[in-house]
């Protein structure tokens, strides 16, 4: 069990590796790889994910578990808007199938709005632990 520093550390640190995806997937887009940059902004969200689970002491080796618990110590309780419930899940189906079926094309404005959705997910993410850093509950 992690004590309150140390929870805090792994938030700022994971909170900080999502960052650099969303910048990353970014890149990605301006470059036209489409696929990469869908990978990049769904890991943008995961590791924000991490980062309020952080908080919780939680951590899971499965990224079903990570979202799972995310929605249900966070979303089922209103801490967050089930939109991003909706927001988690396309992105998690679009990086499984951008990086495991052969023959998956995605376009442009579906990894736009992957990013778009990534950098919405960080945004709140990032309010919601800058706070819990700060000491407010």
């Amino acid at each position: 069990m992690l004590d309150d520093a140390a929870q805090k550390d792994y938030a700022k640190y994971r909170l900080e590796r999502a960052g650099e995806d969303l910048d990353v997937a970014r890149l990605l887009f301006d470059n036209g790889s489409y696929r990469a940059a869908n990978n990049r902004a769904y890991y943008a969200i995961f590791h924000s994910l991490r980062a309020v689970l952080a908080f919780d002491n939680f951590d899971s080796k499965k990224h079903s578990g990570v979202i799972s618990e995310f929605r249900r110590r966070y979303i089922k309780e209103g801490v967050f808007p089930e939109k991003m419930s909706q927001m988690i899940g396309s992105a998690f189906v679009i990086r499984n199938a951008s990086d495991y079926d052969d023959m998956f094309i995605v376009s442009k404005l579906e990894t736009q709005e992957q990013i778009n959705n990534a950098e919405y997910v960080y945004t709140e993410i990032k309010k919601y632990v800058d706070l819990r850093l700060a000491g407010n509950p």
